[in-house]
């Protein structure tokens, strides 16, 4: 089956292990973003995965390109041309100590791409499913027309459409976020965020949870599903449930709400590697298991297992198996060494 994501994928990168940036002499480098690391899970369960941005016709984007290759994602509707890779530097923190991101995306390709590079009637020639997330229209008005054009053009081709509704206050107001993506989600079908993202983004907040305490409450998130299935009419919402003890360890769980019930996923205590990328790992461990058409509970149990083990790798993307996931999400969760 045929999966499209589109947005920015940038270059990452980290000083080695546990050091700060001041601590720096150099970099490990590697690849990243959303919708990106969303592409490359579809990819690892098999499916036809393509991956739609724009990147410069320089060597940084040939590597860019090259290290989406690695990981099967499909990448001939790139378009190639603009000026530059966007930049994100992440210090990995540890125990109380917060992670840092700082961006240096401004003017990147994707950014200063045009709506009509897109062909949007030839990339979705044949798929199933597009997925975007609230970062690409916080891009740029171009970007924010660019993704109406894509998700019209997918609904008229009976395509799923799935968001990952990911605010970026660094990128765009809650007041310009809220107008551009209600205007979006009428082409939504499943909508997807954190214990965060519906508050920042429409207003919707979940009743006694303070994320900054790690403490959540599930009758709050299943008003917060039904909100958003009333304001918009989403056939599925979806919302990972992250309770913080500190930067190094987490407890991890999701909730599906399809409209009829409520579904929660068993809780993970998981101690962290790299926690970038954990809620796109969890998208696309959701768009696999509805689009192979597993019930909501089994749906929602492999996307938290999913991403519950994409904490323990390092770097944007979730290099699991299907195999791996799905023993995990069938309660194999011992850590045994597999011979």
């Amino acid at each position: 089956m045929k999966t499209v994501c589109f947005g920015e994928i940038m270059l990452r990168l980290s000083p080695p292990g546990y050091k700060r940036f001041v601590q720096a002499d150099s970099f490990d480098v590697i690849y990243g973003g959303g919708e990106a690391n969303v592409a490359v899970s579809l990819a690892n369960y098999g499916l036809d995965s393509y991956f739609v941005t724009k990147l410069p016709k320089h060597e940084i984007g040939d590597a860019t390109v090259g290290f989406l290759r690695r990981y099967g994602v499909k990448t001939d509707k790139i378009v190639r041309g603009g000026d530059r890779v966007g930049i994100y530097y992440l210090e990995v923190g540890a125990s109380q100590r917060a992670s840092k991101v700082i961006y240096d995306r401004a003017g990147s390709s994707i950014a200063t791409a045009q709506p009509d590079e897109f062909n949007w009637d030839d990339i979705f020639q044949g798929a199933k499913w597009f997925h975007f997330t609230g970062i690409t229209p916080a891009l740029g008005d171009n970007m924010a027309e660019a993704t109406l054009q894509a998700v019209k053009a997918a609904k008229a081709k009976g395509l799923t459409v799935s968001v990952d509704l990911n605010y970026r206050k660094k990128l765009w107001s809650r007041d310009k976020a809220k107008k551009v993506m209600s205007g979006l989600m009428e082409y939504v079908d499943v909508a997807i965020g954190n214990e965060e993202d519906a508050e920042m983004v429409f207003g919707i907040k979940a009743s006694s949870t303070d994320v900054t305490k790690g403490k959540l409450n599930k009758e709050g998130y299943k008003e917060v599903a039904q909100e958003l299935v009333n304001r918009f009419g989403f056939s599925k919402v979806a919302i990972t449930l992250r309770e913080s003890i500190s930067a190094s360890d987490n407890n991890w769980s999701g909730m599906l709400y399809d409209g009829d019930g409520f579904y929660f996923s068993r809780k993970y205590p998981i101690h962290i590697v790299d926690r970038v990328g954990g809620g796109d790992s969890f998208c696309g461990g959701l768009i696999y298991s509805l689009l192979s058409g597993k019930d909501s509970q089994s749906a929602v149990e492999f996307a938290v297992a999913a991403s519950c083990l994409k904490h323990t790798v390092f770097g944007d993307f979730n290099l699991m198996s299907l195999e791996e996931v799905e023993r995990l999400a069938q309660g194999d969760a011992s850590g045994r060494v597999q011979r």
